[in-house]
C-alpha cells in the first residue's frame, strides 16, 4: 500500500485553520506586513470600515512571525484534534468562531493596540481539554489545576509585565473554554 494513502486529514477544522493561518503568515511576510494590518490584525478602526467587522474574526489568522505562529500551533496541534473528535467539526467551528470574536470585541473596545493571533483560541482549547473526562456531579481537578496555572498565570502576567503579548485574550480564551466546557458538557 502506497504510504501517502495512509495519511488521513484526521482533524479537518485543526488542520484547515493551521493551513489558513500558515498561509496568513506567508501574505504577511510577502506584503512586509501589509496584509495583517488589512485583514489579520485587530485594532480600533471606524465604525463606517467594513474590514474591521471582518478583522474582529481574522485576527486570530494572523501572527507576527514564525516563532509566534508555531507556538500556538504546537499547543493546538496537540489539544485540538482530539477535542474536535469528541465534540464534532461543527462545535469546533463555533467554539473557535465565537471566541476570536469575543476576544477581538473585547480587545477593540479596552485596548489602544493592535492584536493578532490564535493565543486566545489557543487556552479556549487548553480548557476546554479539562473537560473531557467529565462526570455528572464532579469537578474534575484538572480543571482546577490548569484554571490555577494557565490564568492564574496569565492574571499575574498581565498585572506584572509591560510587554507585547496579549495577556488579556489569554484570560478571555480561557474563560470561553471553560464556559464551553460547561455548557457542552451538561448532563
Amino acid at each position: 500500500m502506497n504510504p501517502l494513502k495512509r495519511i488521513q486529514y484526521n482533524a479537518p477544522v485543526t488542520l484547515t485553520f493551521a493551513l489558513l493561518s500558515a498561509l496568513a503568515l506567508f501574505l504577511a511576510h510577502q506584503t512586509d506586513g501589509a496584509s495583517n494590518r488589512l485583514l489579520f490584525m485587530v485594532y480600533r478602526a471606524p465604525l463606517t470600515d467594513p474590514l474591521m467587522y471582518l478583522r474582529l474574526f481574522t485576527h486570530a489568522l494572523g501572527h507576527s512571525g514564525y516563532a509566534h505562529y508555531l507556538n500556538n500551533f504546537i499547543i493546538i496541534l496537540l489539544v485540538s484534534p482530539m477535542l474536535e473528535e469528541k465534540y464534532g467539526a461543527k462545535s469546533m467551528i463555533i467554539m473557535m468562531v465565537v471566541t476570536a470574536f469575543v476576544t477581538g470585541l473585547l480587545w477593540v473596545m479596552m485596548s489602544p493596540y493592535a492584536k493578532l493571533g490564535a493565543s486566545g483560541i489557543v487556552f479556549m482549547l487548553i480548557l476546554l481539554s479539562s473537560f473531557t473526562n467529565l462526570k455528572k456531579g464532579r469537578i474534575p481537578l484538572t480543571l482546577v489545576v490548569a484554571i490555577v496555572i494557565y490564568l492564574g498565570r496569565e492574571i499575574f502576567s498581565a498585572a506584572t509585565l509591560d510587554d507585547n503579548i496579549a495577556y488579556m485574550s489569554h484570560i478571555v480564551g480561557g474563560v470561553c473554554g471553560a464556559l464551553f466546557g460547561f455548557i457542552i458538557n451538561k448532563h
